[in-house]
């Protein structure tokens, strides 16, 4: 009864005109900031904050909030259309997205996302309800061995999203790890791999990775291809729509990344762009032909984006209740909160009622209104396909320039972005996937800053990674998964040289 009354309360405060008014602003101009490569939900609240202090508290975090999980469904537009992640955690959805629109499925891919989008945020909000107090219990019990621990899986699963042979995505890991080292370190204050570079001091941007590796890499491999544009049919609704099998293979990756998303985005300092790489990676384990991801699968689609939506719901667990943001949008949402004088921690839900239960059911209209604005213009966005590419290649170039340039107003991050371009043309040529690379580069500096707090709580004993539960038995996975790689290369090693003795003619029949 007391959560049929807490909805109730929220309902009542969400269904206000202002609320109403301002959480359709925040998830339009989410959208549009998602779509837009390189800007970013980040970018958007940053600017948004001093508006904030005009109006009235909850409307404010109710707007706010719309920009960072309407970003989430903008985000795969681009992805899927120019190659081009709008966000971070997009751009595992360029690896099928992509490929899906060259093969002339644009419209059923962006129709997947809506409603991936739709079933993830859903069920994160229904995590969020049902289990707020007891999620925020038991990440407390998440120590720095605890997190080490899970970014250690994380990277492990992560060598598995090659579509290559496995140790090239293990290579693009490990090269993603050490391109995270670069910048000054956090303990000593000593500058790393920055070769007197002053620019480098601060580490290579994210965004401007993510441009160069999957939207500048393939520009350049479209220019120099003698690929053809290619031709758009026009969008009906009706096209739109997957098929049976279709839908039917999305079902199943859409509840496991719902889940793993709503799970991993409770964790503090585990965000949405972690949960999608983990689901692309444990659909790509779980999938009898792991050949097809990389190819237009659409579970690559549907499981990595339920997931990084499901994160961004139940990535307020930890902000509101512990006061813990986890991430650089939750700690600007955490100011914003501060601000206007609410104290986020374990009294806000008892404390402040209004602004929690508002913003819960606010969640849930926001997400509808998305799918409402979303799901009429996938047409529109399809119509971008009919542009020819000596005029396409050029815009894109621009709009990643200026994003990119927006993160800082440092144009460093330009030539950062073309050199970045160039390196992933050349690993594109190798067949080095970037994803492996992209996720490195993101958990390597967590998993260090975590590794040398649980070395120094522990002083220097690694045996703390074995003596605490949750952390063995995530080691335990990650060397389960280890095997698990070993064996089926082995295996698919084994069954390729029957195939190619089976092949063989016998030489002495021949002569």
């Amino acid at each position: 009864m007391d959560l049929f009354g807490n909805l109730w309360l929220g309902l009542q405060v969400a269904v206000e005109p202002i609320n109403l008014l301002y959480c359709f602003f925040g998830v339009f101009l989410g959208t549009v900031v998602g779509v837009l490569p390189g800007i970013g939900a980040l970018a958007a609240i940053s600017l948004l904050l001093p508006l904030s202090y005009h109006i009235p508290p909850t409307a404010a975090i109710i707007m706010l909030a719309g920009v960072y999980y309407g970003a989430q469904y903008g985000g795969s537009t681009a992805s899927i259309l120019l190659n081009l992640p709008g966000t971070p955690s997009s751009a595992v959805t360029c690896l099928d997205g992509y490929p899906m629109a060259r093969k002339g499925k644009a419209g059923v891919a962006l129709f997947v996302t809506t409603i991936a989008s739709l079933a993830g945020a859903m069920s994160g909000l229904i995590l969020l309800t049902l289990f707020s107090p007891l999620i925020a219990e038991v990440g407390l019990k998440f120590g720095p061995a605890e997190f080490c621990s899970m970014m250690l899986l994380g990277l492990v699963a992560a060598s598995s999203m090659s579509s290559g042979a496995a140790i090239k995505g293990l290579c693009a890991m490990v090269f993603g790890l050490l391109l995270g080292m670069v910048g000054t370190d956090v303990n000593s204050g000593a500058s790393r791999y920055a070769f007197d570079v002053p620019e480098l001091t601060d580490g290579i941007n994210l965004v401007a990775l993510a441009m160069g590796l999957f939207g500048v890499a393939e520009v350049i491999r479209s220019v120099n291809s003698a690929e053809t544009q290619r031709k758009v049919e026009a969008v009906s609704l009706r096209s739109m729509v997957p098929t049976r099998d279709e839908f039917k293979a999305t079902v199943k990756p859409m509840a496991r990344g719902s889940a793993l998303g709503s799970a991993l985005g409770a964790l503090p300092g585990v965000g949405p762009s972690i949960a999608a790489f983990m689901a692309y990676a444990i659909e790509k384990r779980l999938a009898r032909d792991p050949s097809r991801f990389g190819q237009g699968a659409i579970e690559g689609v549907s499981a990595p984006e339920s997931a990084n939506n499901a994160a961004a719901q139940t990535a307020f667990v930890p902000s509101l209740s512990l006061g813990i943001p986890g991430d650089a949008v939750m700690a600007v949402m955490l100011g914003a909160l501060i601000i206007h004088g609410i104290q986020p921690g374990p009294n806000l839900i008892t404390e402040q009622p209004n602004l929690f239960w508002g913003l819960v059911v606010s969640f849930a209209i926001g997400n509808i209104m998305l799918v409402i604005l979303n799901l009429p213009t996938i047409g529109m966005w399809v119509a971008l396909l009919r542009i020819p590419f000596a005029w396409m290649y050029p815009a894109i170039l621009v709009f990643v320039a200026l994003g990119v340039y927006s993160v800082n107003n440092n144009t460093f991050d330009i030539y950062s972005v073309a050199a970045l371009g160039v390196m992933g043309y050349l690993l594109m040529v190798l067949r080095f996937e970037p994803a492996p690379l992209l996720l490195g580069y993101i958990l390597g500096p967590m998993l260090e800053e975590y590794l040398r707090r649980a070395l120094l709580i522990s002083r220097g004993d690694p045996m703390v990674f074995l003596q605490r539960p949750i952390s063995a038995t995530l080691l335990s996975v990650t060397a389960a998964l280890l095997l698990w790689a070993f064996w089926s290369t082995l295996r698919s090693n084994l069954r390729a040289r029957k195939a190619d003795r089976g092949n063989t003619p016998d030489l002495a029949m021949t002569d």
